[in-house]
């Protein structure tokens, strides 16, 4: 049985004369091979290129350290805060629960939940009009702008003289906006740098705020964190005060033209809510956002983080190198087919 199959097998195969070369049977042994990852020879092209690779990386690595160095110091300061209002707020939610409606209709505010107001603060804080007036409050714009480093021993700024000349406070500056064209920059512009600079977030299970800012100057970051405290509080403290000043008055007007007795009582104790908001306002320092953890001036660095630049480069390079070889030799390999074809078409 074996013997018969074997001759059928060798009936089927194609008859070639001892010692001709049939193309089709070398081709689809050649594609056979293509299919399959030799990895021997895959290591075989990186060890052929191993001092390519090594110059790459090493380049590579040169570079990523001269970038490291080359960037200034950056600090960071801290503030941790809590909303202080959850005493006053949770009274206020009482008494609008009783007359939300009625002080709606009458255009008196009875305020809202803790966390309401603490979200309000926050949004405020990234808001353009409050940083364009906290810049322009505390002359922000040219250690913002113009920052070039820091001196540590007589811990000032030194700027760039390019931009900003500190002694006749003279701007060279090319604003990026399409139709002013002023010699410094504009607020926009500068409320983009800040925002770039401070860091505003909330953890919602535990209600904490975190305000942050970086700086060339460990002292300057942690004086914005201050400055920012207090101007949001300030903020908050005129907003609710004025609003407050407004609805005693407008209740009392009520009040006067009103003769019964049940509107009498709910008026007296929408007053009462009203004042009570007001001399919190007035009284209270830290009258939205309570500092729980101060910020303080960072001894160490918060970038850049050298380390990480230099050994993301040395990957990089090494990956750069390893691509490089792999491409010449595949480029090398694509050329010499061709070659063939012409010596043998000659």
């Amino acid at each position: 049985m074996e013997n018969t199959s074997n001759k059928q097998r060798n009936e089927e195969l194609p008859l070639t004369p001892k010692g001709v070369f049939v193309p089709e049977q070398f081709y689809n042994m050649q594609s056979a091979n293509d299919d399959e990852i030799d990895l021997r020879e895959l290591w075989t092209v990186i060890w052929q290129g191993k001092w390519i690779i090594a110059g790459v990386t090493v380049l590579a690595a040169a570079i990523g350290i001269y970038i490291s160095l080359s960037m200034p110091n950056l600090y960071k300061s801290t503030a941790t805060l809590i909303s202080t209002t959850s005493q006053e707020q949770s009274g206020a939610a009482a008494l609008a629960a009783r007359f939300g409606g009625f002080a709606s209709m009458a255009g008196v505010s009875l305020g809202g939940s803790s966390l309401d107001k603490t979200s309000m603060a926050i949004e405020i804080l990234k808001s353009h009009a409050f940083l364009s007036e906290f810049i322009e409050k505390r002359e922000l714009k040219p250690i913002l702008m113009a920052s070039e480093s820091w001196d540590a021993e007589a811990n000032k700024i030194v700027y760039d003289k390019n931009i900003y000349a500190q002694e006749t406070k003279a701007w060279s500056w090319q604003t990026s906006s399409q139709w002013k064209r002023e010699q410094e920059p504009t607020n926009q512009e500068a409320v983009k740098v800040l925002l770039n600079n401070i860091a505003i977030s909330q953890n919602k299970e535990s209600g904490l705020v975190n305000i942050s800012a970086t700086h060339l100057s460990p002292y300057i970051a942690q004086q914005w964190v201050q400055w920012l405290v207090e101007d949001i509080n300030q903020h908050m403290r005129r907003q609710d005060i004025s609003e407050a000043e407004k609805s005693i008055g407008y209740l009392k007007a009520k009040l006067e033209q009103t003769p019964l007795a049940e509107m009498q009582k709910i008026f007296y104790e929408l007053i009462e809510a009203q004042t009570k908001t007001k001399m919190l306002a007035e009284i209270r320092e830290q009258y939205v956002l309570k500092i729980i953890d101060a910020p303080t001036v960072p001894e160490l660095k918060d970038k850049p983080k050298r380390a990480q630049i230099c050994v993301l480069a040395v990957l990089l390079g090494g990956m750069l190198g390893i691509m490089w070889v792999f491409l010449r030799n595949f480029f090398i390999n694509e050329k010499e087919p061709v070659r063939g074809c012409k010596n043998n078409s000659m």
